[in-house]
């Protein structure tokens, strides 16, 4: 019996190879925005690996958008040619390329994590004041947001469908819209950082506005054939917030205004929150989103091995995997997977030496000082 994880997914007018997905992943590595060889490689190196869709990290619509000023952007046209060397070189290895357009709120203006602890640069250092649904910092350390009036709310909608234009320029085929991990959209969505009293905070009718705007917008400018997804915190993991409930009531919504697929992670908008972390510890919301709201899901969060990520497809309980630091340990993950599914996927013909031998090659074969 062939596998759930190699076989093909159709969403609109894309198939994607295979179900395996490179989960959006902050390098802190641009200039301006801009990408550069560092995002090539990584990114250019799981499309060489296997995966099916190649997701690109948070891609900020606005400056101050940026969860840091090392974070990729796509708020003017120049950004466009050098996505495009990226985006041509994902689909020449027969992956499909995806950008995850985002705001991080009041989560930004922060230091790499490297470069120091964790908290707010204000504008004396170089950094810029946040906004948000609400002025209320994440954390000890964040910088008090400001509280976006209506108008800027509408400005940012534009700027989604805007830098949606420029993705479609730059050669991406699939869309993912970021209302997760405590940054812009997330925020608008939960009660602990969203306290307004106007048509965008209060009910739950409020709260999900500025992610069907945005959504509405995007859908508007993305052409028919091309997939949209939306990646979502299931839970906020605290009393008050954010509930799963909520999740699959919005992905309802979401799939009556054209999304192909929710991908369904948690946590991110509560910085003291207990998360009991372990393997596939969220694939639970995944399976609820596709089987309540009658939509297509991808399910994220320690998936490490092939046996798990196949089960989760194979029980029906998400459509698509996406692996974040498993990627990052093994690039090649996917042509490891098929080799332990018993699957029979080519790899790349510069790699086939690697793929068919049994045993290591000789040191004076290796070296290249006789033949096999």
């Amino acid at each position: 019996m062939s596998s759930h994880l190699f076989s093909p997914l159709p969403l609109r007018g894309v198939t994607l190879p295979n179900r395996i997905a490179v989960s959006p992943m902050c390098q802190y590595s641009a200039e301006d925005g801009f990408v550069n060889d560092w995002h090539l490689v990584h990114l250019g190196s799981r499309a060489v690996g296997g995966a099916g869709l190649v997701l690109m990290e948070a891609t900020a619509v606005v400056a101050e958008g940026r969860i840091s000023s090392a974070d990729l952007g796509i708020w003017k046209d120049e950004h466009i040619a050098p996505l495009r060397r990226i985006t041509r070189f994902i689909e020449q290895q027969g992956a499909v390329p995806g950008i995850q357009l985002a705001h991080a709120g009041r989560k930004s203006s922060i230091l790499r994590p490297w470069d120091g602890p964790a908290g707010s640069v204000p504008p004396s250092a170089g950094g810029w004041t946040p906004q948000a649904p609400s002025a209320l910092p994440f954390d000890d350390g964040y910088s008090t947001p400001q509280a976006m009036s209506v108008e800027q709310i509408g400005a940012l909608v534009q700027a989604f469908a805007d830098a949606a234009q420029r993705a479609l320029a730059a050669g991406f085929k699939v869309i993912e819209l970021h209302g997760a991990h405590g940054y812009l959209g997330h925020q608008f969505l939960s009660p602990l950082s969203n306290q307004r009293s106007d048509e965008y905070g209060g009910s739950f009718e409020n709260r999900i506005r500025f992610l069907l705007e945005i959504t509405r917008a995007t859908r508007a400018v993305w052409p028919e054939e091309l997939p949209l997804l939306v990646r979502l915190s299931a839970t906020d993991w605290v009393d008050g917030g954010w509930t799963p409930e909520e999740t699959v009531t919005l992905s309802q919504r979401l799939r009556e205004l054209g999304v192909d697929l929710v991908d369904v992670s948690s946590g991110g908008n509560a910085p003291k929150a207990v998360i009991p972390v372990g393997p596939g510890y969220q694939t639970s919301f995944a399976a609820r989103v596709k089987a309540e709201a009658g939509i297509a899901s991808g399910a994220v969060g320690m998936i490490t091995d092939a046996i798990q990520a196949e089960h989760i497809l194979r029980t029906g309980q998400a459509d698509l995997v996406l692996l974040a630091r498993e990627l990052l340990r093994d690039p090649y993950w996917p042509l490891h997977a098929a080799q332990q599914l018993r699957e029979e996927v080519a790899w790349p013909p510069q790699y086939v030496r690697a793929a068919s031998s049994k045993t290591p090659l000789r040191p004076e074969v290796q070296y290249g000082l006789k033949e096999q």
